[in-house]
């Protein structure tokens, strides 16, 4: 039963589980079951495998291998083993018996489950009416668990080898929700090759602290680690985020877990109105970088409490009562390190334009010079919503970029004149959003699409119809308008019409059809049509 099994056959397995809740439940509501069901699974495989594995090389010694395994990453309690809970799926109460395990789960486990106000399963209750009533309930339950059962979803570390082939069946599990989530997928989840994007552009490096205050299922977040671990052979990074709807925290937490990010701190709340990332002295914390695909033009963020921040943020200014874009901007700035600190949020098109208490707030950030560049982005590549979005970039400190682009793999031409305002004084536009794959319900930013974009940034010249690097008279002269065809002209002319041709071709038709007359009036008196 351990023969290796493929990622494809896992992922598989894992969505035909779903088969169990579907035409019954809302799939918004039975992803939670699945994802907290994959974790037990997972934790219990890990466990028995290593119990297993000791007993092998140790014997039949009970009290040494239960010593032995107060090193594992969780303690297992027996009642909470997804075994355990299969053995008696044919009794009533699977419901109350889920939510048990969960609970002793936990209970075991310390803080590692916990922040100070909530637990990661105290919004998921496997025994709740929305599963029907109580016989319908359980028969659905031990479906479940007989799913879960199966050979394909044998995850002992002996079989599946890499940790990451478990986190990446539940990114795979997250991204397929998200993709039949309508608006509210965009609460817990950024398209991957978004994440890859920004993780290029901010460059994370060994040592760095790393932020999203609004985390979603912290995918976005696990890319920049995983970014460090591939440049640098090294976790020697830390992770922080802060999520305000529970039951996605409860997924960011479990995601962490599931690809092995044990150094996080996963706050829940409203970042906004009760930020949760605070230093000894009770101020904002610092990060190396910040970044956050946050909620578009958010209505009721908090404006009335704006006014007394004890934090200072929004001393450039409030941003509009029914549009939270610029508060979440304004909190990512506030908390970057002065000399290290860089930071890329994703902001629907109007954070570029609109006027009034906004305009005033990005004519600021543009004169203190934070703001490195504006990116535009293809329509339709989050799942939710299908306006275009773009991604800001600010910076604080050293305003180098790192690793200037070498003439390799450089297949498009750059403007040879000088940059204008030089290094960081002034702001890159790029246009890039026409770059991406078409699909039929969603684009796809391909890998030469983000080498495009990524190699752009670093060397920071105009492009012909793709970027522009503005000074910032130029932007003065626009009234810190950062609307990106003012700076990037991608205007194509029109061929110019040679109309004698024209003329010669449609003479030449002319006579082709009267040809064709003819021909015609022979064939219809043969058939004696006058």
């Amino acid at each position: 039963m351990n023969s290796p099994i493929s990622q494809d056959a896992i992922n598989k397995a894992l969505w035909g589980a779903c088969d169990t809740f579907r035409g019954t439940v809302s799939a918004d509501t039975y992803k939670d079951f699945i994802l907290t069901m994959l974790f037990l699974k997972y934790i219990s495989d890990v466990w028995q495998d290593h119990y297993d594995g000791y007993k092998d090389e140790y014997g039949d010694e009970p009290e040494l291998i239960k010593e032995m395994m107060k090193n594992e990453r969780f303690v297992l309690p027996e009642a909470s083993s997804f075994y355990s809970l299969y053995e008696k799926r044919h009794e009533p109460g699977n419901g109350e018996r889920i939510d048990q395990a969960l609970h002793a789960l936990e209970e075991a486990n310390g803080t590692k489950l916990r922040d100070a106000s909530k637990s990661v399963f105290q919004d998921i209750s496997f025994n709740t009416d929305k599963l029907g009533e109580e016989k319908q309930k359980n028969t659905i339950l031990r479906h479940l668990l007989e799913d879960f059962a199966k050979d394909e979803l044998n995850l002992r570390p002996s079989r599946v080898g890499a940790l990451d082939i478990i986190g990446n069946a539940y990114e795979y599990l997250i991204k397929h929700f998200a993709a039949g989530g309508g608006q509210k997928a965009g609460e817990f989840y950024t398209p991957p090759e978004v994440s890859d994007l920004i993780a290029e552009l901010l460059d994370p490096q060994e040592g760095d602290t790393i932020c999203d205050p609004a985390c979603g299922s912290a995918s976005l977040l696990m890319k920049c680690g995983r970014k460090i671990r591939k440049n640098f052979n090294s976790k020697k990074y830390a992770l922080y985020g802060q999520e305000a709807i529970g039951s996605t925290w409860s997924l960011a937490k479990m995601n962490m877990f599931l690809h092995g990010e044990d150094n996080h701190k996963i706050e829940w709340g409203d970042t906004i109105r009760n930020p949760k990332l605070l230093d000894n002295n009770g101020g904002l914390m610092h990060f190396d970088i910040v970044t956050a695909n946050p909620p578009f033009s958010l209505d009721k963020w908090g404006h009335d409490e704006a006014d007394n921040d004890k934090f200072g943020r929004f001393r450039r200014g409030i941003p509009p009562k029914t549009k939270g874009d610029y508060a979440f901007i304004l909190h990512m700035i506030e908390t970057m390190k002065p000399t290290t600190g860089r930071m890329g949020v994703v902001v629907p098109h109007g954070v570029l334009f609109r006027g009034s208490s906004e305009g005033k707030i990005r004519k600021k950030l543009i004169e203190e010079n934070l703001l490195d560049c504006v990116i535009g982005l293809p329509e339709k590549l989050f799942y939710g919503t299908g306006i275009p979005a773009a991604i800001l970039i600010f910076r604080k400190g050293d305003p180098t970029p790192t690793l200037p682009l070498s003439g390799e793999g450089a297949n498009f031409a750059f403007n040879s004149s000088p940059c204008q305002g030089g290094g960081r004084e002034g702001v890159l536009f790029i246009d890039a959003s026409r770059e991406c794959k078409a699909g039929k319900n969603q684009n796809l930013l391909t890998t030469e699409n983000i080498n495009k974009i990524v190699e752009t940034y670093k060397a920071r010249k105009t492009i012909d119809k793709y970027a522009y690097l503005a000074n910032l008279d130029e932007i003065k002269e626009n009234d810190f308008n950062l609307n990106i065809p003012r700076y990037v002209d991608t205007f194509e002319e029109e061929e110019e019409i040679d109309l004698m041709a024209v003329r010669k071709e449609r003479e030449k038709l002319k006579g082709t059809l009267a040809d064709l007359e003819v021909e015609m009036a022979g064939y219809l008196k043969e058939l004696g049509y006058e």
